[in-house]
């Protein structure tokens, strides 16, 4: 599956309801500190964090990446819930993570404390794991 990640700077309608086709599938462990799926977009929208995934002009998956001096941090990896399992969380990660080696910074992956899935999500694509 050829998928195209970008960065979302001017996002269509489409892609806004994709967005929020996205998110409505998240787990309640996925959104916090944001109140709401809602939030998360606008945030990550508003703040130049939002990465995507995009097949067929659509966008099937979407994480937050946070640029910073000595590494970036990509959290809040979601994938619509009929697309899962079909290596487009995969493919974000791993092109998040090229375009960070590119800059000179490793990637982190960002999730909840102690939670065993991340962990070994984190495990699996050999990147560090930070408590959020």
């Amino acid at each position: 599956m050829p998928v195209i990640v970008e960065t979302l700077n001017s996002p269509s309608e489409q892609d806004r309801g994709d967005l929020a086709k996205i998110y409505a599938d998240a787990p309640d462990w996925l959104l916090p500190p944001y109140a709401n799926a809602a939030e998360l977009v606008a945030r990550g929208l508003a703040d130049g964090l939002l990465v995507a995934g995009r097949f067929n002009d659509r966008l099937l998956g979407a994480a937050l990446v946070v640029r910073g001096e000595q590494h970036w941090q990509l959290s809040h990896l979601c994938v619509r819930k009929v697309t899962r399992h079909r290596g487009v969380g995969r493919r974000l990660v791993e092109e998040v993570a090229r375009l960070a080696r590119d800059a000179g910074k490793p990637l982190h992956l960002a999730a909840p404390k102690d939670h065993l899935e991340s962990q070994a999500f984190a495990a699996r694509l050999h990147l560090p794991l930070e408590s959020r």
